[in-house]
């Protein structure tokens, strides 16, 4: 599969991304290491007619920050840059554990961290070459009119496959968001969509220059990835949870989120409950997961039987949890 023709821009300034991207429209779309992008337009799902790559723009490579503040990462940092920074192991090793799941070594020195929360949403009927695509009618999310998921559904199913984003939901974090019109700053919550195609609550002429990570305030987290193969494969099932726990032993604060079973993460709002005001304990984690498992609900979209995917939510979000009990062991709480 070859790329097609595409206009190869490359802006030094944020300022100037922002307008070349608006001056060339909706055929211009943004890159960074291209490894979504790419393998996208060699499909043909994405056709840009122009391409502007941001990994020139220095302002995008920075790390400032630490528990205390907070931390604001640049879109461009690297994903193994983000495995081996000092001060992201020590402040928030649970960023760097995330990212280490994602894809490969090779992949990770040219992904990055703005790359991944933006990645697109993915199919078994979506990411085929175009003459497969093409032999079976296409499908909504490109070309074609039905989801072959669900072909009564309004709606497509495409579903999502960031590592990071269910972890940066769950801890709190934000994204900065750039255009000619200014800046505004989102939630990592709001910035997906529970839609496929329209995966994104960002403009195509925004662009995503930074990430902000809270200030950690006792917050612990861990992420938990189900795939087919050690490495490179994407979630077919994610499990990112978060809990402040007071010095007597009590769940404060809560978030459970499961990524890779729909269209955007979801944030299992029965399970978090059964958790805050309560101490970390066996009972209290198999409630947590029971409410997952419920409200776990994949289709056949992606790697594995449906089911079993569905089952899968009840021993990840209990090691997710559990692993979470452990780190309180060691500190003598």
């Amino acid at each position: 599969m070859r790329l097609p023709k595409f206009s190869y821009r490359v802006p030094k300034k944020i300022s100037d991304a922002v307008k070349m991207i608006a001056d060339a429209g909706v055929d211009a779309m943004f890159v960074a290491g291209g490894t979504d992008l790419y393998p996208n337009m060699k499909r043909r799902q994405q056709t840009p007619k122009t391409v502007i790559t941001v990994t020139r723009l220095r302002e995008l490579h920075e790390i400032q920050g630490d528990a205390k503040s907070g931390m604001v990462i640049g879109s461009s940092v690297s994903l193994t840059e983000i495995c081996e920074h000092p001060v992201i192991n020590r402040d928030y090793p649970f960023v760097a554990d995330a990212a280490r799941l994602i894809s490969t070594p090779i992949l990770r020195n040219m992904g990055t961290i703005g790359g991944n929360l933006l990645l697109d949403t993915r199919c078994n009927y979506y990411d085929q070459n175009y003459e497969w695509r093409k032999g079976i009618n296409f499908c909504m999310k490109k070309d074609g009119e039905i989801c072959w998921v669900a072909p009564s559904s309004p709606k497509c199913w495409a579903v999502q496959s960031s590592d990071l984003v269910p972890l940066m939901v769950a801890i709190g974090a934000k994204v900065k968001l750039v255009s000619e019109a200014g800046e505004r700053t989102l939630d990592a919550a709001a910035l997906s969509s529970d839609d496929g195609i329209c995966y994104l609550n960002k403009r195509p002429d925004e662009l995503l220059t930074e990430i902000e990570l809270p200030p950690r305030n006792g917050m612990r987290a861990v992420y938990k990835k189900l795939r087919r193969r050690g490495s490179f494969d994407f979630p077919v099932l994610g499990v990112a949870a978060a809990l402040n726990i007071a010095e007597d032993g009590i769940v404060r604060d809560a978030k459970l989120i499961l990524g890779g079973v729909a269209p955007a993460p979801i944030e299992v709002r029965e399970a978090e409950q059964a958790l805050i005001g309560e101490k970390l304990d066996q009972e209290r984690i198999n409630a947590a997961a029971e409410a997952c498992y419920l409200k776990a609900r994949p289709l056949d979209n992606t790697d594995y039987v449906m089911g079993w995917r569905k089952q899968m939510a009840r021993p990840f979000v209990r090691r997710a949890l559990e692993d979470l009990g452990r780190q309180l062991q060691q500190e003598g709480r």
